[in-house]
């Protein structure tokens, strides 16, 4: 028996008797630290028995703990792998470097692969808090793709990215709860990225989507889902007119299949009919509840011996001999037979199935997700057929394959004084804008009939699911189909009714040409509610809402406006639904709310195009548009401290323009600065078209802007990320600082 000493990343050291290499016996003593922008938590622990402590339950420990008298009140505990040394063992998960060491293994080591897999996806969720639970479900199908196919000559290209829902009210929970899982994790870990897992989408460390600037064995960039297949067919059309060999494959989720790019994508491949190799993962998983509550696809041994027998290449060779046969016989022979295959296609296969071979896709399926004989046999035979066109592999995977954790959720409690002194602590966590949006549109939902939600772009946030209960009939949701959204929301509103159209800043890019055309060039009134808008933290550029201020300001009878805090979005909820003439929009930001302990009001509805002043200063004027008002007043207060008087305004309004609030800013300093958390484009160049034509500009009054930085921001932290596109407190300080003269103060600011 030997002592041992583990340090924990956090701040802890943990002492141990040891009878194994793997795992501690009996804890001897630990001292646990926390220290954080001025917030400290500590947990000494000394045992006062030689009793053993071990457990994979934090709940366990924690009821130990005070049964055993370590401490008189635990507050927080250590993540279990920060304290205890508890990584599983993957015996031949380390034999795995590249995907070809795949190619030698047996069917029994592959079934172990597979557990070795799941196993570390599990230590990476409880190290990371990353939620895994997509690529749990598709381990096996990964690893039957790497086998069969040769990455990265052969092009695999995964569809749906892990898309978080925008506002669930922890991070940490939201990693749990999230409607869209990442697939391709286990595809990273088999690829030469499983030594970076623990840095997943965070700032420096590997991106939750595929990357193909990370890996040359991501063929594709993975966006908002359903783009794999129209990619894959350009690769397979471009290969076809170099000669080359190379094999196309594109896996695709269910969810995917709700979007109408998969389907363009598929018609196009059908007629074209280029050799690609197309798996749809059906993990039964749906957004409708009627779907859910349908009779599943049945998995068996007579759907096994169906789907090997139509992949097999001696079927497929009999199936092209007859169709030339009844082609020479005459057209009606042909058709007939066509018909009578059709048929018994869709007799032996699943529901729906049918619909992928009127798109010219050859049906094969369904297979069974997590038997690997079955899809690594299919695989093979798909991979072996030649110039037999697009071919479309179902695989059914199931839920009760992800491992459940009996406490999957650890939330840290952060003090701003010593816990054991401390009373007790709030257990209700910060209500978010998407909360307050929900609570804002049930109370004005309550007083006016019409009132209507429309949501798309990803899984239903739970906030909105206050609104879904409460009027259910009132409430759409559309999954991945913004485009529909939008018309579907215009003819609402045709009909007499008052939709509020809710998508993410980044998804309703998608729907632009209908929000051009079917709204704002008809004078529609949809209500866009636009969440997540600006950046969104570890979800990087693919979900990046940096864009919406620049595409609907330009559009000439939209009205734009953002909300600075929850009392103002509310108010913006009111206005929309006051405004019957016209198109509005207004955005709001992840995260939560400012004044979490604002009393719950009923929105009043703002006079259009108006601001208002919030500080008032004479030296300098800050101008902020949206959550950026709250960092303005962050700079407001390190100026103050310099004996700088600033004003401090809410715009409120992109367009119109509140021309008289920008005027008078003009007139009474001379320096202004605007603030956004939007692209160049945006409500800066409102206000410098406006002061340049009003003449401000050849004046005294000198201008700065700042915007997002004209690149894309990967993922890390939200701090992280204001912090590198210059749009903290602390650089709108230095902005106004450099512009008063004052450069070495701003430099020490920012240092």
């Amino acid at each position: 028996m030997t002592t041992s000493s583990a340090h924990c990343s956090v701040g802890a050291n943990a002492h141990f008797h040891e009878n194994s290499r793997n795992f501690p016996s009996k804890l001897e003593s630990a001292s646990v630290n926390f220290h954080s922008n001025g917030e400290f938590l500590k947990i000494s622990l000394k045992p006062s028995s030689g009793s053993s402590i071990y457990s994979k339950n934090n709940n366990q420990i924690i009821n130990w703990l005070k049964a055993w008298g370590y401490v008189g009140r635990v507050c927080s505990l250590p993540e279990i792998g920060d304290v205890f040394p508890e990584k599983p063992l993957t015996p031949i998960l380390d034999t795995i470097e590249t995907p070809m060491h795949l190619k030698n293994l047996s069917h029994k080591e592959m079934k172990q692969l597979a557990d070795d897999i799941r196993s570390e996806l599990l230590f990476i969720m409880n190290k990371t808090q990353k939620s895994v639970k997509g690529s749990m479900s598709v381990v096996e199908l990964t690893i039957a793709i790497h086998r069969v196919f040769s990455a990265p000559m052969d092009k695999i290209l995964w569809d749906v990215g892990e898309q978080v829902s925008s506002n669930i009210k922890d991070h940490k929970v939201r990693c749990f709860y999230e409607d869209r899982y990442s697939m391709t994790y286990a595809h990273k870990m088999l690829t030469g990225r499983r030594s970076l897992m623990h840095t997943l989408r965070q700032k420096d460390g590997i991106s939750g989507y595929t990357s193909r600037s990370e890996s040359e064995f991501d063929a594709f960039g993975a966006g908002h889902g359903c783009n794999s297949i129209s990619a894959g067919l350009g690769m397979a059309i471009a290969r076809d007119i170099k000669g080359k060999r190379d094999r196309i494959v594109a896996v695709i989720s269910n969810e995917s299949t709700m979007t109408g790019q998969l389907y363009e994508a598929m018609s196009n491949a059908g007629y074209l009919d280029s050799d690609m190799v197309v798996i749809l993962n059906d993990s039964r998983q749906s957004l409708h509840p009627k779907l859910e509550e349908s009779p599943k696809t049945p998995i068996n041994a007579l759907s096994s011996t169906l789907s090997k027998l139509q992949s097999s290449k001696l079927f497929r060779k009999w199936r092209e001999v007859a169709k030339g046969l009844t082609k020479r016989i005459g057209k009606g022979m042909y058709e007939w037979a066509a018909k009578v295959d059709e048929y018994a296609r869709g007799m032996i296969g699943p529901l729906g199935s049918t619909l992928f071979e009127e798109l010219g896709l050859y049906y094969i399926g369904p297979v069974d997700g997590h038997n690997l004989e079955d899809l690594i046999c299919v695989l093979n035979q798909v991979a072996s057929l030649d110039s037999t066109g697009p071919v479309l592999v179902h695989v059914i995977t199931k839920e009760d394959k992800i491992v459940q954790n009996d406490n999957p959720i650890r939330t840290s409690i952060k003090y701003k004084e010593d816990p054991y002194e401390a009373g007790p602590q709030p257990s209700n966590p910060s209500q978010t804008y998407s909360d307050r949006l929900a609570e804002a549109l049930t109370m004005e939902a309550q007083i006016d009939k019409d009132i209507m939600v429309v949501h798309a772009g990803m899984g239903i946030e739970p906030s909105l699911k206050l609104f879904q209960e409460k009027f259910p009939e009132r409430f759409f949701d559309v999954g991945m189909a913004e485009q529909h959204a939008v018309t579907f929301s215009a003819g609402l509103s045709c009909g007499g009714l008052k939709p509020f159209c809710i998508i993410p800043s980044t998804f309703l890019q998608r729907a632009y040409d209908q929000v051009v055309h079917d709204v704002d060039r008809q004078k529609i009134p949809v209500r866009f509610v636009i969440p997540s808008a600006g950046l969104v933290g570890s979800d990087g550029p693919t979900n990046c809402g940096g864009f919406d201020i620049t595409f609907m300001s330009c559009l000439p009878n939209m009205i734009v406006m953002a909300p600075s805090d929850e009392v103002e979005l509310a108010n913006m909820v009111a206005t929309a639904s006051s405004i019957d003439d016209r198109p509005v929009c207004f955005r709001y930001p992840r995260g939560a709310i400012v004044k979490s302990n604002a009393p719950l009001i009923h929105g009043v509805p703002i006079e259009i195009g108006k601001g208002r002043v919030i500080v008032e200063g004479k030296d300098i004027a800050i101008l902020g548009y949206g959550a950026m008002v709250q960092n303005c007043l962050r700079a407001h207060s390190l100026l103050s401290q310099l004996g700088i008087e600033v004003t401090v305004a809410d715009a409120r309004f992109c367009k119109p323009l509140d021309i008289k609030l920008v005027r008078q800013l003009c007139e009474n300093h001379a320096f202004l600065i605007t603030v956004e958390e939007g692209v160049i484009g945006g409500f800066g160049s409102h206000v410098a078209q406006f002061i340049t034509l009003d003449g401000k500009l050849d004046g005294s009054i000198k201008w700065r802007p700042i915007v997002l930085p004209d690149n894309y921001i990967e993922h890390a932290s939200p701090m992280e990320q204001l912090a590198l596109a210059g749009l903290t407190g602390h650089h709108i300080a230095a902005t106004a600082l450099s512009l008063l003269g004052r450069t070495r103060e701003a430099l020490l600011l920012m240092c």
